[in-house]
């Protein structure tokens, strides 16, 4: 479909803030600092670290997700479900080549190799899957059917028929065992955003919803380059070894920390003489040093449009121990 004609995904610029009671804002930002610190925690203690963020898949979810005029929340839990499940398939993979070892180096190989291909080869089909599931997670909106879904990859020419489509969907369901409502960076920004509101930000969160929604785009596209220029500043080199990389993998799966990046950048695109403030806010908020906020915004910025932030010429420096809630990468 031409660019030109596709139809525009939802809007979000009628989103509403200060309409939520306090009480309500409260009780909701606790259960999202929770849900996180525990994501952070399973992040840190999970052996291996497989990514199925490259950008073109990414944008072949972002993509679609327009050209099916979804919700960009639709768009973002894709995204997180496709990853889950692929990561699953392949920590799957890799445990049943380990328990092979004992038929012998080519029965191992082969059987990988099986494996791997039938994976990659059914790759669209997931995909097409898991945007159908996040469609059903927002039904108040809009559904993607099967029939529609089949159109899309017929003209891709893939010839599959509603009993795959099906069987695909019923693999990525039993694989996450059901469990695919999952938390996306959007609900954490919208959520600061609202916090931000009530505390008499400078900036009106209106303003900066829309800019955070391309810069949260941005980071999504852009996931591997991004955290890469935080591993090398976090750990003061520009060849971080294997094993900083992995511990590295919990600061990926930090959802308050990304939103908080985003909303710093966005405030700083808005408005510089009230970025130092904003920071200030999300720091009171969400009790991350402001150098780990000003160090994403800048590498937000900097990915984005090139630009420096602030946080690059104030007293406190972008050094590990200024990161978060204790060290950046977990102790040895």
């Amino acid at each position: 479909m031409d660019r030109a004609a596709r139809p525009r995904s939802a809007s979000l610029g009628n989103f509403q803030f200060g309409a939520v009671a306090t009480e309500t804002i409260e009780d909701a930002l606790l259960h999202l600092a929770r849900q996180n610190e525990q994501a952070v925690r399973e992040a840190a203690g999970r052996q291996g670290h497989f990514r199925f963020r490259e950008t073109r898949f990414v944008e072949f979810v972002f993509l679609l997700a327009e050209q099916w005029c979804l919700e960009k929340s639709v768009s973002y839990q894709a995204v997180e479900i496709l990853e889950r499940f692929m990561v699953k398939q392949a920590e799957d993979i890799c445990a049943q080549a380990a328990a092979q070892l004992g038929d012998g180096e080519w029965t191992e190989a082969r059987n990988w190799r099986a494996q791997k291909e039938q994976l990659c080869s059914k790759f669209v089909l997931h995909l097409v899957s898991c945007v159908q599931l996040a469609s059903k997670l927002s039904f108040h909106y809009k559904i993607i059917n099967n029939l529609t879904a089949l159109h899309f990859l017929q003209a891709l020419g893939y010839p599959y028929t509603k009993e795959e489509l099906l069987e695909s969907e019923l693999s990525v369901l039993k694989s996450l065992d059901f469990q695919i409502n999952l938390s996306t960076p959007l609900e954490y920004v919208e959520m600061l955003l609202e916090v931000l509101g009530y505390n008499g930000c400078v900036v009106p969160a209106t303003q900066l919803h829309a800019t955070c929604l391309t810069l949260l785009d941005l980071v999504y596209l852009l996931h591997e380059p991004v955290y890469k220029s935080l591993l090398r500043s976090a750990v003061g080199n520009a060849t971080p070894s294997q094993l900083q990389g992995e511990k590295f993998s919990s600061v990926e799966e930090d959802f308050m920390l990304l939103a908080a990046g985003i909303i710093a950048a966005s405030a700083f695109i808005h408005s510089h003489a009230c970025w130092s403030q904003v920071v200030g806010h999300l720091q009171s908020i969400t009790g991350i040093a402001s150098g780990s906020i000003a160090e994403f915004s800048y590498a937000v910025l900097t990915h984005g449009v090139g630009a420096s932030t602030p946080g690059q010429e104030q007293p406190v420096p972008p050094a590990q121990a200024t990161w978060a809630r204790g060290p950046l990468l977990p102790p040895t």
